[in-house]
């Protein structure tokens, strides 16, 4: 099996021609809303909604060569720990991403982290690749990797290197080695840059392999990914799945439990939900709709749904 074919070509999306817009329906990728329903969903419930969470100073563990510790930020956030080595992916620490409202706050302050490595960025979309949240991590990081056609967003923000990756490309240095695995979602930050690739993160250390899955829905891809580099922890999205078209671009808890089948990991940690809200679905139903999926399939006891915030040792 081969995900060659499903890589678009830089070269000839950049050069694509796009017509104007003719409603704001196709300013997204799968036709998902109107305006009323929009500002409705995702805009006027936030905002009555009170902003829930407590950020907090973590008490990062003391690893010993072959210890992992991962601590979830919010959203798509994380923090992973080896015992020499920091990588950060997707920060957010936004308390707004234009008129979408957090509604729960981040896990712990920019300020409060570790010196970070690495900066591993999935893709462009404002709510993963945030340059306020960039600018706030402490000066220690100066080195981010990326998906093809996403290095020059990232040239204004402090980096001393810029590593673009294609599809199952990988970049590393001494024993680790961050790799960029496919993912079934779009990259585009605006309306004229389709040239920007996205994708998911297989960080391998000291022999650790951890799975950042991006945004992406489901697709045949995870098995691939399962059957190349198998991974022991799976960090799979779980959220804006409702109405069913977001599924085109996002997975619901059914099937980040498939994906997990797929990868054939140890973990499965849950991400991409609870923090703001993308999709019409409530708040609070993506973890209990998992938490019943993992049950119906024999797997909780590979379930971890971390606490924002809280360093948790793998």
């Amino acid at each position: 099996m081969s995900s060659d074919w499903q890589q678009p070509n830089p070269v000839e999306a950049r050069v694509r021609r796009r017509r104007i817009p003719r409603s704001f329906r196709e300013l997204t990728p799968s036709n998902h809303f109107d305006p009323r329903s929009f500002f409705r969903e995702m805009v006027w419930k936030a905002l009555m909604t009170p902003q829930g969470g407590s950020v907090k100073v973590p008490r990062f563990p003391h690893l010993e060569t072959g210890q992992l510790a991962l601590t979830w930020i919010g959203h798509a956030s994380f923090l992973l720990q080896f015992s020499d080595l920091n990588l950060i992916i997707d920060p957010n620490f936004a308390n707004w991403l234009f008129l979408l409202k957090r509604l729960k706050r981040p896990g712990l302050r920019a300020q409060d982290l570790p010196p970070i490595d690495v900066v591993l960025l999935t893709h462009a979309h404002f709510d993963h690749f945030h340059k306020p949240s960039i600018r706030k991590l402490p000066p220690s990081a100066k080195i981010a990797v990326l998906p093809w056609g996403c290095g020059s967003l990232a040239r204004s923000l402090g980096f001393e290197r810029i590593i673009e990756l294609k599809w199952w490309e990988s970049f590393g240095r001494g024993d680790w080695k961050a790799t960029l695995v496919p993912a079934k979602h779009w990259g585009a930050r605006t309306l004229k840059d389709e040239h920007r690739g996205w994708g998911g993160f297989l960080i391998e250390h000291q022999g650790r392999r951890v799975y950042h899955a991006g945004d992406s829905a489901y697709f045949e891809g995870f098995e691939e990914i399962g059957q190349r580099m198998r991974p022991e922890v799976a960090l799979l999205p779980i959220g804006a799945y409702h109405p069913d078209s977001f599924r085109k671009v996002h997975m619901g808890p059914d099937e980040a439990v498939r994906a997990f089948e797929d990868l054939r990991a140890d973990w499965l940690v849950p991400m991409h939900f609870g923090t703001f809200k993308l999709s019409f679905e409530d708040m609070d139903e993506p973890e209990r709709w998992l938490r019943e999926a993992a049950r119906d399939r024999r797997l909780l006891r590979h379930l971890r749904v971390l606490e924002e915030g809280v360093p948790e040792r793998f």
